[in-house]
This record gives C-alpha cells, structure tokens and sequence, in this order.
C-alpha cells in the first residue's frame, strides 16, 4: 500500500508539472484555435533562464525561498517575453492565412529554437544547480514525501489558481473569453484582439517557464531538447481533458501523470513515454473531443 501512496505522490508531482504546460497548450487554442508546438521549446528556455539566473546568483551555494522566488520569476518573465516575440512576429502576420500554413509555422519555430538553444546554450545537458536540497518532511516505510514534491505540487496549485482568477475574474479574462469565442464580435465591442492574443501567449509562455523550473529542481538534468517530450505529454493531456477546455487541461495533466507513475512503477520504465502516445490514440478513437471538451462540427 505504501508503495503504490508513493507511486501516486510521485505521480501527483509530475501531473502537476504536465497540467501546467498544457495550460499553455489549451488557452492558445482556445483563442486561435492553434496548436502551438513550439510551447514545450518556451520550457526549456525557461529552464536555461532559471539555471542562469541561478548561477549568477549563486543560488545553490545559500539556498532560500528567496533564491527560489527570484529563479523562478526571471524565468518566467524571460519565457513571456519569448512567447510575445513569437506571437507577434510569427503567427500574426499569419493570422488571416489558413490554418495548415499557421501549423508549419508552429513545427518550424519548435525546430528553430531547439537548434538555437544547441547552438547558444551547447548540445551537452547541464546539471540543473541545487537551489532546493531534497529534504524528506515525512518517512513511513516506503513512502516518502520531500520538500521539493510539495513546493512542485504547491508552486503548481498556486499558478492554476491565479490563472483561474485572471480568466474568470478581470478584465482581461472576460476580453480572453470573448476572443475566444468570436473574434469579429470581440473586435465590434471595442476589444483590442491583438493585445489580447499576446497576452495569451505571454501568460501560457510564462507558466511553461515556471514548469521549466520545477522541471529542473526535480529532475536536475537540461538540454536544449528537453522540451520535445515533456511538450508532447502535456499536449496529450491537453487532448485528453479537451483541448481549449482550462479544466480539462488539469485533470489531463494529472492523469497523465499519475498514470505514466504507475507505468513506471508496476510495469517498466521502457514504457514510459510510449504512454502518452497510446493515450493520444485511445482518445482520438473514442472521445475525440476529451473528457470536457465538446464536438464542433466544423462548417465548410
């Protein structure tokens, strides 16, 4: 019993991780009904952000909640400014175009920046530095709960949180909402669609950024190519919640955690990440739409 609270824990950790970057995922397709897959690239910048924030704070020499904070808020402020840079340079001027010529646009920018972070940040993975020592608060037999689990689970409850209250409680997320459904009313009513476009994209780099950092503090490895994988699982679970659903996005970050967790844990490891693409399959055969989201016929 132990074991599998551990694997469930463990699970619960990592799903929060996933539900964060497909936030990133499900609100740029809710407004531009866009995949973007350069999203999973905006982590591993913000990755390398925190890791050289860090080093240049010599974070990990005098590790703090402080140090933490400050790591994590350069990140994040570095990824939004990569996420309006890339709305607004790539995808805009594409805006009116169709959406195949918009999708090749996303694949070519995830290539560009994974072979410009090879370029600038070096193809070796770096160790991710110390800025919280892996402290357990709690030990029963096999079960474990560390610092770093509940600052990763915490730190993520906390940015859904907030995002919840940005779209559901200002301005700005009654503009997002409008948006999403109808640009052309959005526009009528006064809404500025651009700045509200951007402002999606700089919100969704910015919690990509900040799973980046939890990314790092939990498993202490970067690369330019880190976001590849880890970007194809929080689409997957942005699919299996229902994509443009801020819900579903959760509860899909969570299963697809907590299911790749038991994976590893009563299966094998070799497996891991064939997961995500088996739970791709499943639901695009049996509920296209995700767990929350809702069939719309498209008109042609």
């Amino acid at each position: 019993m132990e074991g599998f609270l551990q694997l469930l824990l463990n699970g619960t950790a990592l799903g929060s991780i996933y539900a964060l970057i497909a936030l990133g995922y499900t609100m740029v397709y809710g407004i531009l009904r866009l995949i973007n897959f350069a999203h999973g690239d905006i982590v591993m910048v913000g990755a390398y952000a925190g890791l050289f924030t860090a080093l240049a704070l010599h974070a990990s020499d005098h590790p703090t909640a402080g140090g933490f904070l400050v790591v994590m808020a350069a990140a994040m402020a570095a990824s939004a400014l990569l996420g309006y840079l890339i709305e607004r340079l790539a995808y805009r001027p594409l805006r009116n175009v169709s959406r195949l010529n918009l999708l090749i646009t996303a694949v070519g920018v995830s290539l560009f920046l994974e072979n410009l972070g090879q370029v600038v940040f070096g193809a070796t993975p770096r160790v991710f530095p110390d800025i919280m020592p892996n402290v357990a608060l709690f030990q029963s037999g096999e079960l474990s709960i560390t610092n770093q689990q509940v600052t990763v689970f915490g730190t993520s409850i906390f940015l859904m949180v907030v995002l919840e209250w940005i779209v559901q409680k200002t301005k700005l997320g009654r503009a997002m909402r409008a948006v999403s459904h109808s640009h052309e009313t959005a526009s009528l009513v006064g809404i500025p669609t651009d700045t509200i476009i951007s402002f999606t994209f700089v919100l969704g780099s910015a919690l990509a950024a900040a799973a980046g950092i939890l990314v790092g503090i939990s498993y202490p490895r970067v690369d330019p190519l880190m976001g590849v994988m880890i970007g194809i699982k929080a689409f997957v679970a942005a699919v299996l919640g229902g994509i443009g659903s801020i819900r579903g996005a959760v509860v899909g970050g969570f299963l697809m955690g907590i299911s790749e967790s038991m994976v590893v844990g009563y299966g094998s490891s070799t497996y891991r990440d064939a997961l995500a693409f088996a739970i791709l399959i499943l639901i695009l055969i049996f509920k296209p739409a995700g767990l929350f989201g809702k069939y719309q016929p498209e008109k042609v």
